[in-house]
């Protein structure tokens, strides 16, 4: 098989969650262990940095990546999921996994897979474990799937554990409180790891401190230790701050490269995650090292999708924020900027809690709904229909491209358009 051939194998014959929902949820780790040992344990090869939680997980492992590219080491990156091309999941030094190693890899282990009949993600993991392996690199960071206990990135030994935040989010599979899904995401914590804690919240601090305590390992908590402050620039659309740590300037003027508020929480869990690894004399990375990294992310990594302005004529933001607290952020900066009119292309899955997300959107916005091309995604005339109850009003259209151009066809020039709600449906635009 050649590689188009080979993704569209793995495509029809192998369960995906972000395509079909609860179907491809395993509830155990059984057949991930069976195809690592299938192929001799390959995650046994190299130093882990494992990364949870509901938001932010994806962002503070790229921000850390590219800090330990700029130092020096051989970063592999874990993530989830793509949005663009599957190999955008497994990475070095940024540059995406060869399409020959994706076809050798498959290849190699077909019998294998079908005897063991393991998911999409089961297999992207795999397949990352390995290529990481062969590759030497010095460090692998796990971005978690959906929780932390039962995923499948937890099949390894990390010598340092991060768990961003907790919010509600895959609550069928995880809890439908804060102190259920946060005991889900603890479950990445091992004995005597350390784990660093992006944000402190009074439901789950308790879980944490139990599981810690019981594991006889430290946490350390971002907040208590890093604080950025915003200097304010004529620009709109790019971040500076000055960093402080433990009440002393750490890093004058950073730049960040990701646009939204919100990675100011990002960089201060990355940068504490950082700081343990040269506490412990794992890593020697210097402040410039540290600044250039984080400046360097979008270039050394590729991420895409965070608040990523996609036009400036009309100014068009779009942003994979999908659940309560992503959505809520992505609406605080929104309507903390200058418009005439806000337009605001929105598709969402169905499998969300789609009356919480909607509740947090402003009323005075035109909406373009649309169906992300996923089985998963709520019908675009179904999302209308529910909007409406809540005062959110505009038309459906067959689909997220003509969404788009349609906001694009009649925003004007001082007009706001934001494309959001699901990682799918910004994944069809960028």
């Amino acid at each position: 098989m050649n590689y188009s051939e080979t993704i569209k194998w793995l495509y029809q014959q192998l369960p995906m969650f972000q395509r079909d929902g609860a179907a491809a949820y395993k509830a155990d780790l059984n057949k991930t262990i069976a195809i690592l040992k299938a192929i001799d344990n390959p995650q046994e090869g190299f130093k882990v940095i494992h990364v949870a939680g509901t938001n932010g997980k994806g962002s503070v492992s790229h921000f850390i990546a590219s800090v330990l590219q700029e130092s020096g080491y051989k970063t592999g990156l874990y993530t989830s999921p793509h949005l663009k091309d599957f190999r955008e999941r497994i990475r070095i030094n940024g540059k995406m996994i060869p399409e020959k190693d994706v076809v050798n890899f498959i290849e190699k282990n077909k019998d294998e897979i079908k005897n063991i009949s393991p998911s999409f993600f089961e297999i992207t993991v795999a397949m990352a474990y390995e290529y990481f392996k062969n590759e030497n690199v010095d460090f692998a960071i796990l971005e978690t799937g959906m929780g932390g206990r039962l995923d499948s990135t937890n099949i390894s030994n990390p010598i340092l554990s991060i768990i961003t935040n907790i919010g509600y989010d895959h609550t069928r599979f995880l809890g439908n409180t804060l102190e259920k899904i946060a005991y889900e995401k603890a479950g990445i914590i091992k004995d005597g790891i350390p784990v660093v804690i992006g944000r402190k919240q009074k439901e789950t601090l308790p879980v944490f401190e139990t599981v810690a305590g019981n594991k006889n390992t430290r946490l350390y908590f971002a907040e208590d230790h890093f604080e950025l402050k915003q200097i304010h620039t004529p620009s709109s659309f790019i971040k500076h701050y000055d960093i402080w740590k433990d009440d002393l300037l750490y890093i004058e003027n950073i730049e960040s490269p990701l646009g939204g508020d919100y990675q100011a929480e990002n960089i201060a869990t990355a940068l504490q995650a950082l700081d343990v690894l040269k506490e412990s004399k794992i890593i020697s990375t210097g402040i410039n090292e540290i600044k250039e990294g984080i400046e360097n992310t979008v270039d050394n990594t590729g991420i895409k999708g965070r608040w990523q302005v996609l036009n400036t004529n009309p100014v068009t933001i779009a942003d994979t924020g999908h659940n309560e607290d992503g959505i809520r952020s992505n609406v605080t900066q929104l309507l903390q900027m200058d418009f005439n009119h806000l337009h605001i292309v929105l598709g969402i899955v169905s499998d969300k809690d789609y009356d919480g997300i909607l509740s947090l959107l402003p009323g005075s916005a035109t909406y373009y709904f649309c169906k992300a091309d996923i089985p998963r995604a709520m019908d675009a005339e179904e999302l209308k229909n529910k909007a409406e109850d809540f005062g959110l009003n505009g038309n459906f259209y067959p689909s997220v491209t003509h969404a788009y151009s349609s906001a694009i066809n009649n925003a004007g020039a001082n007009d706001l358009v934001f494309v959001g709600g699901s990682t799918f449906v910004v994944a069809e635009i960028i």
